[in-house]
């Protein structure tokens, strides 16, 4: 199942694509649903980010060929932050590239919270997703290696695009090819093969101290190949199974 959220005169609402349609969703989108009423064409409705978190949990450093980039050893467990809910935008929105800052994409797998998670077990991790989708963790890097914590590099408004949907039927999610293009041209490649820490692995560590909720979200770290970007330049991100997120740059006024 493909669950979307998207535009609608009396607030957004929730639905289900099928064969580039999209349909009302009947149910909880986290819980026991099922198509309704057909919406229309997939191509012309207004999606917006699949999700509203409260919580987004970020893992850095998360890709082996990145900690060798870097020249990093693995570390004992996984370098998470978090960002701001005002970071979210869906597909086909805008962000915002602050003045004067070097702007960069980070491409993610991002797994969203369907039941309350705490102190699960790796072994248990499917029993609290929901499924699956593509994150885009933009970073300011001026800013990060400037300020003690990461409170505008990382959570600036913007700074979180989600979608295009929630993937919920994905058989082998660490074995994913993970693509980020700026203006057509491949700026990482990689496979979701490569993780560091692996996707239960992720989910224990976090929620041994952080409970999260149906609607969260955990973007799961991105592969090198990180390029400065620049207003009016085209960001893709693309992971086999879950689609295309893309969005557009704007300088700030």
């Amino acid at each position: 199942m493909r669950i979307v959220r998207y535009a609608n005169p009396q607030g957004p609402r929730f639905g289900q694509v099928e064969d580039e349609t999209v349909f009302e969703l009947d149910g909880d989108p986290y819980g026991t649903c099922r198509s309704g009423k057909p919406v229309g064409p997939l191509a012309d409705t207004q999606l917006l980010a699949p999700v509203e978190p409260t919580t987004i949990v970020c893992v850095g450093n998360n890709y082996d060929e990145l900690l060798a980039v870097k020249g990093l050893e693995r570390p004992e467990i996984p370098n998470v932050f978090l960002k701001a809910a005002n970071t979210v935008v869906g597909p086909g929105a805008e962000v915002i590239k602050p003045r004067g800052q070097r702007f960069e994409f980070e491409g993610e797998l991002t797994l969203v919270i369907g039941a309350t998670a705490s102190k699960v077990k790796s072994a248990d991790w499917r029993r609290y997703v929901r499924g699956f989708t593509i994150g885009n963790d933009l970073s300011a890097r001026d800013w990060q290696q400037s300020d003690t914590q990461w409170w505008r590099a990382k959570s600036s408004d913007t700074f979180c695009p989600v979608g295009p949907w929630i993937e919920t039927e994905l058989s082998d999610p660490e074995n994913l090819t993970l693509r980020t293009l700026v203006n057509g041209e491949i700026k990482q490649s990689s496979s979701t093969s490569d993780l560091t820490f692996k996707l239960g692995e992720v989910l224990e560590i976090v929620t041994g101290a952080i409970t999260l909720q149906p609607g969260d979200i955990v973007l799961t770290g991105t592969p090198p190949g990180f390029t400065p970007l620049s207003g009016g330049d085209v960001v893709e991100v693309e992971i086999e199974r879950l689609g295309t997120l893309r969005n557009t740059v704007r300088d700030q006024a």
